[in-house]
């Protein structure tokens, strides 16, 4: 068993921390300031954003919500979206499977 206290963990803006990775899956602890962006993207891999400290605002499509600690937002495989801290955030991102088919690392595996 592994463990982590996502609200004490060492994460440095700018610099995710990939807490776990296995070809499951793999989950990233991320520092946003306020005011920072994870610009409109899209992963090959299903994500699952949970937000752990501070407050978010998504967009999606034609819509966008806010949340805060507690909030949890899944995106299905190649579905844009965009993530933006209102405040100093913390975030866990989960993608699975790691490497999601189309990702450059998942067909150097296939290899």
């Amino acid at each position: 068993m592994e463990r982590f206290d996502l609200r004490s963990a060492e994460v440095e803006p700018h610099q995710p921390v990939v807490l776990h990775s296995e070809p499951e899956g793999r989950s990233i602890l991320l520092a946003l300031p306020a005011g920072e962006r994870l610009q409109e993207h899209q992963v090959h891999e299903r994500a699952w954003v949970l937000v752990v400290e501070g407050e978010i605002e998504i967009e999606h499509g034609a819509e966008t919500f806010t949340g805060g600690p507690g909030l949890l937002a899944i995106f299905d495989p190649n579905e844009p979206h965009e993530v933006r801290a209102t405040t100093d955030t913390r975030l866990l991102l989960v993608l699975a499977p790691w490497p999601g088919v189309g990702h450059p690392d998942h067909e150097a595996a296939e290899r």
